[in-house]
């Protein structure tokens, strides 16, 4: 019934795909004082329930959990950090799916690359980014296209970005990066700066303020997929408990 139960509330927050769950709670009078001692997941062509996302693969093994029934609020809350360990597999083409969906659109077209790690943003033109494409490439690397409109410019610009992504300490940062805008090298200054930008952006040490830690274990790709393994560690007071997916 737990297992049911469990896997009723996990499924809920996909549309589709395959999914299993598992609920180790022995001996069975424990989950009364809100205790499990093993919460395992294994899922496949996941789809995410109001995002634009597809898991290939999805595998997830927690420590133990202690959580309060006591709570007043909807949802019971954790009496200890929970930790887990995950894998997930992600495709090509369901990576440039979730590039080219409203949403990330949306959050991408924001973004002011004349502002990255630029001194003087007053008179720097403002560059948005739109129709992000990617591509898996051997020995690690990766190919990004996207066009750059400048403000008060309606004509894009074409650039072409490949780099290697390495783990460094737990860490995902970019490496080896070469870019072309409209078939024209890019300067090294100008890459540098995006590239310190976005390797700012991708360390998981950022989370921690927010009470959520997290270590890239394993890091594969080939020209089809994208497989990352890491272990995760949440805290009680964590915003990211509340987060709806």
């Amino acid at each position: 019934m737990v297992d049911r139960t469990a896997e009723k509330a996990i499924r809920s927050q996909f549309t589709s795909g395959q999914l299993q769950v598992r609920v180790d709670n022995a001996p069975t009078h424990q989950l009364l004082q809100g205790k499990l001692n093993r919460v395992r997941i294994a899922g496949r062509s996941l789809q995410l329930r109001r995002q634009d996302i597809r898991i290939a693969a999805l595998e997830l093994e927690t420590d133990a959990i202690k959580f309060n029934l006591q709570s007043r609020g909807k949802r019971p809350f954790l009496k200890q950090p929970l930790q887990a360990g995950f894998r997930v597999v992600l495709t090509e083409a369901d990576v440039n799916k979730l590039l080219q969906s409203e949403t990330f659109s949306s959050r991408i077209s924001k973004l002011n690359i004349a502002s990255m790690g630029s001194v003087n943003t007053v008179s720097n033109p403002i560059y948005r980014i739109v129709n992000p494409r990617v591509k898996f490439l051997a020995n690690q690397r990766v190919n990004l296209q996207v066009e750059i409109l400048e403000e008060g410019n309606n004509q894009p610009l074409l650039v072409t970005v490949e780099t290697g992504i390495t783990v460094v300490a737990g860490k995902i940062q970019l490496t080896n990066p070469v870019a072309k805008a409209n078939l024209e090298q890019v300067p090294a200054r100008f890459l540098n700066v995006i590239v310190n930008n976005l390797n700012q952006r991708l360390n998981l040490r950022n989370l921690e303020a927010d009470g959520l830690i997290m270590r890239i274990l394993k890091f594969n790709m080939n020209a089809s997929e994208l497989e990352i393994g890491a272990f995760v560690r949440i805290e009680p007071s964590s915003k990211w408990l509340n987060v709806r997916l």
